[in-house]
């Protein structure tokens, strides 16, 4: 049989003999990728050197601001809103309160709290102020008092201290004078009540002044005297005699004084010139509620004198409950011992009026003065 010829297989790649290995060549996808993670590599390294500039540039002018404008720098404070709750600054402790054992340790106070809304910033804590000594106790009402300062009308001057008494007073005008008209308008715009000082005749024959009554007068004649007087320096909250030992005396004219003290609806006081007066028992038969005078303040117008002479009138308001004092407008040195006793006549519990309230038995004014 004749053999059957082989075809020729594909030619077979020449090996080189050289270094005796293969020589093996990398696909071409693989040297790309490697291409690209150096380019990578390299610009990630950009990246870090101009970010680490820019911080060193930064840190640079941190450094700068901070050397010439450290004000500037400083942090603002955070949102109290979302912090915890922050002690005020305090200064250093004060000694517990011995009087309120209940009161808050200054070693322990208390944290403030924000406020709720942040647009409504808390409100600073209140300081710490050491507690105020224990309240006197209030003084025992021994008494009520009635200041009565007469003869104004003479002058201005001598009235002007006793408008600017901060207690309660009843100031008696004369009629008939210069400055009568004038010294009511005050006594009234000064918050004091105003009398009218009646002129009345006295036993010793003394002149009585303007507008005057006289014993032997008829009712006819006293009523025009004193509606004339009323007209002058009214309104006024009642009448008491100056001078009028001689009228006092009187019970005719006494009981025309009081009936018209009662129809024009003002208060008699008497000033008690005279032991025997006869207002009284004529105000008690007619059923006319009146005023009587206790202590003259002056008849001795020496500053001790007259304290002496207050002194007498405490006692007897302690006594029976209230007193009447009258004084007047040009003792020198009344106004100034008035003021002076003042806060006194308040420590030792009396207390100020006057003579309308008096009468009428309210006592004191509501309030101590």
């Amino acid at each position: 049989m004749g053999k059957i010829p082989r075809k020729p297989g594909p030619a077979k790649r020449k090996q080189s003999t050289k270094s005796g290995r293969k020589k093996t060549r990398e696909p071409r996808g693989n040297s790309r990728s490697t291409a690209r993670k150096k380019k990578a590599k390299k610009s990630s390294l950009s990246a870090i050197l101009a970010a680490a500039a820019i911080i060193a540039a930064a840190g640079l002018v941190f450094l700068i601001l901070l050397l010439t404008n450290p004000v500037a720098l400083q942090t603002r404070p955070r949102n109290p809103t979302a912090d915890t709750p922050t002690l005020p600054r305090q200064s250093p402790p004060a000694a517990p309160d011995s009087h309120n054992p209940e009161a808050p340790s200054p070693f322990n106070p208390a944290p403030v709290l924000p406020s709720k809304s942040p647009a409504e910033p808390a409100l600073p804590a209140a300081p710490l102020t050491p507690s105020a000594a224990p309240s006197r106790p209030a003084p025992v009402h021994l008494g009520t008092l009635a200041f009565v300062i007469d003869d104004a009308g003479n002058n201005l001057w001598e009235l002007d201290p006793f408008l600017r008494f901060p207690g309660a007073l009843t100031i008696a005008v004369l009629p008939g004078l210069p400055h009568s008209a004038e010294a009511a308008l005050r006594i009234r715009a000064a918050g004091k009540e105003v009398f009218l000082h009646q002129p009345m005749e006295a036993l010793g024959g003394q002149d009585p002044g303007p507008g005057a009554i006289y014993s032997g007068m008829n009712p006819r004649e006293i009523r025009a005297i004193i509606e004339k007087n009323i007209a002058e320096i009214g309104p006024i909250a009642g009448m008491n005699n100056h001078q009028g030992s001689k009228v006092s005396l009187d019970p005719e004219a006494m009981e025309t004084v009081l009936a018209i003290c009662r129809e024009y609806g003002i208060y008699f006081l008497d000033s008690k010139t005279t032991a025997n007066t006869a207002a009284p028992g004529l105000a008690k038969q007619m059923g006319i509620k009146i005023g009587e005078r206790d202590v003259f303040i002056d008849n001795i117008q020496e500053k001790a004198a007259m304290i002496r002479s207050m002194e007498e009138g405490m006692k007897k308001a302690e006594q029976k409950g209230s007193a009447v004092l009258i004084g007047h407008t040009w003792s020198q040195e009344l106004a100034s011992t008035l003021m002076e006793l003042y806060p006194e006549l308040v420590e030792r519990g009396f207390s100020l009026t006057t003579i309308s309230r008096l009468v009428m038995g309210i006592g004191d004014e509501g309030s101590w003065y």
